[in-house]
């Protein structure tokens, strides 16, 4: 029998990096992406990966590169995380793609059925259930995919980062973000 295919459009490309301010910079130079906004030490409400509960921090800058979302992220803690699954504190890579997902359980569910296992779900304000969740698809694609619930405030911010890029004249390319 035949599983259900969900629509999966990626939405952002995602690379851990040892610092984001530097590798803004860098990509906006050698790749015109950008500008980026700069959000410092997001903490969790709740965390849990591979069953154990951890609080991972990160700081994560967001531009746009053509048609995605670019995110690029460090992890400020030791702890536990799907990033220090596949890096080190100094190392880079391709990390996630990221997708937004109408229904969690129902995105989980699928990925799961089709080998790809969630290594861990999250939450960044109090009384929300999971507001992202990180996919294990090495596997199947070399990296994790990541999913959050599509909403008017994610999508808000997408097309602020989209809109900053229009006509962006490459001034100012690494921003800091109020939160």
């Amino acid at each position: 029998m035949r599983r259900p295919v969900i629509k999966l459009d990626i939405v952002q490309v995602a690379y851990h990096v040892p610092d984001i301010r530097r590798a803004a910079t860098d990509m906006a130079a050698k790749f015109g992406a950008g500008p980026f906004f700069v959000n410092e030490n997001i903490t969790l409400t709740w965390g849990e990966h591979r069953g154990e509960p951890t609080d991972f921090v990160h700081s994560s800058a967001y531009g746009q590169w053509g048609e995605v979302m670019l995110e690029l992220f460090q992890q400020e803690n030791d702890a536990k995380s799907p990033y220090r699954d596949m890096f080190g504190p100094d190392e880079e890579g391709l990390h996630h793609t990221a997708i937004m997902v109408q229904d969690m359980d129902e995105a989980i569910a699928y990925f799961e059925a089709n080998g790809m296992p969630l290594a861990t779900s999250c939450g960044l304000r109090p009384g929300t259930n999971v507001d992202f969740a990180f996919i294990d698809a090495r596997d199947t694609l070399g990296h994790m995919i990541e999913i959050y619930p599509k909403s008017n405030g994610l999508l808000g911010f997408y097309q602020m980062v989209r809109d900053a890029s229009v006509n962006w004249d490459g001034s100012d390319p690494v921003r800091s973000l109020s939160r």
